[in-house]
């Protein structure tokens, strides 16, 4: 299962699987997004996604996550991270008010198999600078996968993103500390997926492989602070922040976006990206 470089390599058995995890995944995210209205709790979102994954049989990469490595375990089953919040957003009793926006980090496990994926969902009457913010992280994303083919270098996926997000007339914040990453029998695995960095560097994409492409841009600066509960990130500067992730496979055929309900075809057309699923 292990390639040249000690990165796990799955059969299209194998990716199959990681899609139905993926699946449970996009359910679930879908099912918090309805959910994330004003008056909601964080608490709720996280409620919604523990039902889905009740539902579907499936268990939580994120629930007790951390735990080896000395953090509190991860009292949650999705991250719901809203405004100034980056990432890591521990659910509790914090209420989502009208033109908040707040990203949903969840994962599932199929069979052994993680699928991981992340939205920023918009809350009632939304500020178009929030609005646009959410939109161009989510662009860089796909900017960032469209870059995900055999051949080429994880530097390319990482200096797409980047370029995406500084194609605009305003200046955002590149988040650099937190990374995409590899996904399989574990959540995070080698390769880390920079969302900013050189094109032709780093190690080679081959068929195979399953990475996490998850920009996190924000209004102000990149610098973080993390809280008290050791998990929570949020902006220094309390500028908003916005989280996109998806689970892409590299097929025989093209790319599978795992996490998709459409398996990513419409976006990867859009960008003349051969979708390669394995139904």
């Amino acid at each position: 299962m292990l390639g040249r470089n000690r990165f796990q390599i799955k059969t299209p058995d194998q990716i199959r699987t990681m899609r139905r995890a993926g699946l449970v995944v996009a359910k679930g995210l879908e099912a918090m997004r309805a959910v994330a209205v004003p008056g909601a709790t964080t608490a709720d979102i996280d409620r919604a996604g523990r039902d889905v994954l009740e539902q579907h049989g499936s268990r939580s990469n994120f629930l007790n996550y951390g735990g080896d490595w000395g953090l509190p375990p991860y009292p949650g089953v999705a991250c719901v991270s809203p405004n100034e919040t980056i990432v890591h957003g521990i659910p509790g009793e914090r209420e989502l008010k009208d033109g908040d926006i707040v990203s949903i980090d969840y994962g599932a496990i199929v069979d052994g198999w993680h699928g991981d994926a992340a939205r920023t969902v918009l809350v009632g009457d939304v500020s178009e600078e929030a609005r646009t913010l959410s939109e161009v992280t989510r662009e860089s994303m796909w900017a960032g996968i469209a870059k995900v083919v055999p051949g080429a270098r994880i530097g390319d996926i990482s200096a797409a993103v980047q370029a995406s997000l500084e194609s605009h007339d305003r200046d955002y914040g590149i988040i650099r500390e937190y990374t995409g990453h590899g996904i399989g029998t574990e959540m995070h695995m080698d390769p880390d997926v920079p969302n900013w960095g050189r094109a032709g560097r780093g190690p080679k994409i081959v068929e195979g492989m399953v990475l996490c492409i998850e920009p996190m841009a924000t209004l102000g600066t990149e610098v973080t602070a993390t809280l008290d509960d050791e998990w929570t990130v949020v902006t220094v500067d309390g500028s908003w922040a916005s989280h996109w992730e998806n689970t892409v496979a590299v097929t025989s055929k093209g790319l599978w976006v795992l996490s998709e309900p459409d398996g990513g075809q419409a976006e990867l057309e859009k960008r003349g990206v051969p979708f390669g699923p394995l139904d």
